[in-house]
């Protein structure tokens, strides 16, 4: 990255270039410091947008924040620090509303609560009508017993009673009954 090439002969440490900018306000040190970690910081630039030309002024804008953030903040360890300081700065300049992309939704395309609720009640509608023709795919007395359980709600003795069907006879309609309408209605 030939924008950013510089040797340092600079032999203090981060922590120590750190102290002597704060004390100081020398844009000479907080550029040798910067200097160190620049790459770094176009790095994680490049990382997040993809283009070099974006990432290269990100770079600059990131040395600009330092001026007024590295006094504000206490830092122990730099290289951590601004590799933060990059990434937050990628992320806001990612959400500002210009680079915010929006989609145009096709109300036609959207389904409303409304016809969810049709939707469901055709649905019912439609397997009520399903029932009925199945039910009259079933025998006599196996629809007459489904219609007594299911549809009047009676228990198998009130069956027995009125059918004068014994009791295993019930339950047996009931259950070739329940069987052959699934059949039925699932169309096998």
């Amino acid at each position: 990255m030939a924008f950013i090439k510089h040797i340092s002969h600079n032999t203090l440490t981060d922590k120590e270039l750190v102290a002597q900018y704060k004390e100081s306000s020398d844009m000479t040190v907080l550029g040798e410091l910067y200097q160190r970690y620049m790459e770094l910081v176009y790095g994680v630039c490049l990382k997040y947008y993809k283009e070099a030309e974006t990432a290269r002024d990100s770079v600059m804008l990131i040395f600009e924040e330092l001026v007024s953030k590295l006094k504000k903040h206490e830092v122990d360890n730099f290289k951590g620090w601004l590799h933060q300081v990059a990434k937050n700065h990628c992320l806001m300049q990612l959400r500002t509303p210009k680079n915010m992309k929006t989609v145009e939704f096709k109300t036609e395309l959207m389904q409303s609560e409304e016809n969810v609720h049709l939707n469901g009640v055709l649905e019912k509608e439609e397997n009520f009508k399903k029932m009925e023709n199945c039910l009259g795919t079933l025998a006599k007395e196996q629809r007459e017993a489904i219609q007594l359980f299911y549809l009047e709600g009676k228990c198998y003795n009130e069956i027995v009673e009125q059918t004068g069907q014994e009791w295993n006879q019930v339950r047996s309609l009931i259950q070739n009954g329940r069987r052959n309408l699934k059949n039925c209605m699932e169309g096998k």
